[in-house]
């Protein structure tokens, strides 16, 4: 890569966006070029250094996504569904490589992705660490090597701030167990307990979500027989992990056909 590309971020305020920006603008191989906020956010208009606390960056916060994005080859898109849906069609008119981590979002919402795809690079995960992409893989691989006298339960907690449940990293590792048994997650995921709920439909994939506190993300799946058990493990104690893997993605996609990828793709799994 002979420059460095320009980085939008959108949802800069919050906490993964400013986490963001600090990690695009202490990266000497990439440099931030726009921060998006929502109309009437307090932020709008300031340099977003100040807005964060810190020295200014010489980048203004503005509420036109468009006009940031026709500066930069990528956007990293932190945010809500329906924002995304957004900034998905307006970085695909600016050819930009759009980083999707946002989670929550439907079948429907990914169904949705599909025409801003046909002419932009969009790189799309639940989770952008490593090590939670290699937990994925393991996990398709025990899913095939196990039947369904394993019961498979996707257990993960995170800080109390959280709006959405299962998480996307934690609905990232029931596709792969699904996948690892030949089956579809919608026919066999068992969301949401409560009462006389009866026995476990066997070959169900249960989720079990936990909020409490400042906790960044762990995951655990469980693979539960007679007289055994089987525990694959992730557990996030920094949220800079995330956002190395979304520059990662960023700079991976440069040059890339347009297309859906993952973060399997951006790794080489």
């Amino acid at each position: 890569m002979t420059h460095k590309p320009g980085i939008v971020v959108t949802g800069a305020s919050g906490r993964m966006g400013q986490m963001l920006i600090r990690t695009i603008t202490e990266s000497d191989k990439a440099h931030l070029v726009g921060a998006v906020e929502r109309p009437g956010h307090d932020w709008v208009g300031q340099d977003v250094g100040t807005a964060m606390g810190g020295p200014a960056l010489g980048v203004t916060v503005t509420d036109q996504p468009l006009d940031a994005f026709a500066k930069a080859q990528a956007i990293v898109d932190f945010t809500a569904p329906a924002a995304t849906l957004e900034f998905a069609a307006l970085a695909a008119q600016a050819r930009a490589v759009h980083v999707i981590g946002t989670t929550g979002m439907t079948e429907e919402d990914i169904a949705a992705l599909k025409p801003a795809a046909r002419h932009a690079t969009i790189i799309r995960a639940g989770n952008m660490s490593l090590g939670v992409n290699l937990l994925v893989q393991l996990t398709r691989k025990v899913a095939q090597a196990l039947d369904d006298d394993f019961d498979i339960e996707v257990i993960e907690a995170h800080h109390h701030h959280k709006v959405d449940a299962p998480s996307g990293t934690a609905l990232m590792l029931g596709e792969a167990a699904a996948e690892g048994r030949g089956v579809a997650l919608t026919d066999v995921a068992d969301r949401g307990r409560d009462g006389i709920t009866g026995a476990r439909t066997k070959g169900d994939i249960g989720f079990t979500a936990i909020r409490g506190g400042d906790i960044v993300g762990e995951h655990d799946v469980l693979f539960a027989g007679a007289g055994e058990r089987i525990v694959l493990r992730h557990m996030a104690t920094d949220r800079a992990i995330f956002a190395r893997g979304a520059l990662k993605a960023a700079l991976w996609g440069q040059g890339k056909a347009p297309g859906e990828y993952d973060m399997a793709d951006v790794l080489g799994f």
